[in-house]
């Protein structure tokens, strides 16, 4: 028996099936391998053993010879000069100097003396989404290279040229020149892709180009914390080093993402790979085509998580949105009217139902355009006009997060729900270098089980209180008077609008019990 189709049979029988033992057939054995026989042309008259359709759509090879020619091999190169390379800053004399230098020198060959320039490569995958030659794949498959490459699924290679990148989402487009119009795929619709479809991964993997792997997808809007923007398809389709740019199709043929990155122990596929949207790379793409670069929207907000005790205090069921914890002076928000404790649950007609819904679909819209932002202001919603700035590259996408922990001050007022509470003097303002345009209450020290809450509860010395439910405070008396109408009116929250001593704020919920 070939050693594929055993490998097969024993996958496919609940009993090991060995093809050596087999062959030593018996008179007084006999009944056991006939019984044995019995077994297997059961199982496969009751479908036990799945026909090869059963592992997935009949059309996967359909799709996979329909588009394989659209999808190529990117080749790098960079050029290495060792001359430029220096030792660590080390103490002169120490142990691990001598060490480096002694590793400096093997490197360079015998008698350390070879500094000959030479040229490092690498291998990514692509695809080509014009006849005229536009190729999309990801921005660190080409990153420092000074020689890109193209290879067709034929083997022809060409020569290409950057048309832009982009750092944020990973991609980059480029250029190549052939005699005749090439192959092209073309986006899908990711948005309508659901748990549980099929998909097609094609790519150069481990430098073995045209490889296909089938999966299904597994998650979508996947936050794996490798940019601001982060929404990718997660799949079980073999992803590994190599395929990187490469196409993720439905079975239309149709491009739903970008393969990106994997999560894996041992650099190879676990089944856990992640593809950028074709919705997020479209917009991307378009404006690298047409501008050499992107030109994301801006809306001039911080903003953080609209949490279970937030929504609760501003009567939003269920949770959603973004909370705006602070608006720049000089974005469009601010002439628009969006304040501080704004949640914003629609943009531009999009809904925005977690925080990170937010930054994708600012940085989709065109610049200049107005827009519609809804926001849910103190239980009502109201519906401003707001006109998309440009993200220029010193901005970020702004997130409220606690500050670290700077050291106590021991001249307290007041004390209550865990914090040592002070008048801001000019004092306390310099000792812990607070700008001169924030206003509101001191925190001059925190109990343990404050400064150890979770992160979006917790609070330092050296926080300024500036509101207490959305009304500003200015002393320790103030806010106590504010925390007892709460409890008076059988409020079990209180929530703070809190500024750093740089005057970036954000909202904390803490319990009033």
């Amino acid at each position: 028996m070939p050693a594929a189709i055993l490998a097969a049979t024993r996958a496919a029988m609940p009993f090991q099936f060995d093809a050596c033992k087999a062959r030593r057939f018996s008179v007084g054995d006999s009944s056991v391998r006939l019984a044995q026989a019995a077994a297997l042309a059961a199982m496969l008259a009751f479908g036990a053993i799945q026909p090869a359709a059963a592992r997935g759509p009949e059309n996967i090879a359909d799709v996979a010879e329909q588009v394989i020619d659209a999808v190529v091999n990117i080749s790098t190169s960079q050029k290495i000069d060792p001359r430029v390379t220096e030792l660590p800053d080390l103490p002169p004399g120490s142990p691990m100097e001598e060490f480096f230098d002694q590793f400096f020198k093997n490197r360079r060959g015998p008698g350390g003396t070879d500094q000959t320039p030479h040229r490092v490569n690498s291998l990514g995958s692509g695809f080509i989404i014009d006849p005229s030659g536009l190729v999309v794949t990801n921005n660190h498959v080409i990153a420092e290279a000074d020689q890109i490459s193209v290879i067709l699924n034929d083997g022809t290679k060409l020569k290409a040229t950057l048309i832009g990148k982009d750092n944020k989402s990973d991609l980059a487009l480029l250029r190549v020149r052939a005699d005749k119009p090439l192959k092209a795929v073309k986006f899908g619709d990711s948005e309508k892709m659901r748990l549980g479809e099929w998909v097609i991964a094609i790519g150069n993997p481990f430098s073995l180009g045209g490889s296909v792997t089938a999966g299904i997808v597994s998650a979508r809007n996947r936050d794996i914390n490798s940019g601001p923007y982060d929404n990718y398809i997660q799949t079980d389709a073999a992803i590994n080093r190599g395929n990187s740019g490469g196409p993720l199709f439905n079975l239309n043929g149709e491009v739903i993402g970008v393969n990106t990155a994997i999560i894996s122990p041992s650099g190879g596929s676990i089944g856990i790979g992640f593809a950028v949207p074709a919705n997020s790379a479209m917009a991307v793409i378009d404006q690298l085509r047409q501008f050499g670069e992107t030109r994301r929207g801006w809306l001039g907000v911080r903003i953080q998580q609209v949490t279970d005790d937030i929504a609760e205090s501003l009567n939003i069921t269920p949770p959603r949105g973004a909370l705006v914890a602070g608006v720049d002076d000089k974005g469009p928000a601010k002439p628009a009217g969006i304040e501080p404790g704004d949640v914003v649950v629609s943009f531009d007609g999009r809904d925005i139902k977690e925080m990170h819904d937010l930054p994708r679909v600012v940085a989709d819209a065109p610049v200049g355009k107005v827009v519609d932002v809804v926001v849910i202001r103190k239980g009502k919603q109201e519906t401003h006009k707001v006109t998309v700035g440009r993200l220029q590259d010193t901005e970020k996408v702004a997130e409220a997060s606690a500050k670290q922990e700077p050291p106590a001050d021991k001249s307290v007022v007041q004390k209550t729900l865990g914090l040592e509470l002070s008048a801001l003097s000019d004092d306390l303002r310099k000792k812990f270098k607070i700008k001169s345009g924030v206003s509101g209450v001191l925190v001059t020290g925190v109990d343990p089980s404050v400064a150890t809450a979770d992160p979006d509860k917790r609070l330092a010395p050296g926080d300024v209180i500036v509101q207490v439910q959305y009304e500003a405070v200015g002393s320790p008396t103030d806010m106590q008077k504010r925390l007892d109408a709460l409890k008076a009116q059988g409020k079990k929250l209180a929530v703070l609008l809190v500024s750093n001593a740089n005057g970036d704020t954000r909202f904390v919920a803490l319990n009033l019990q």
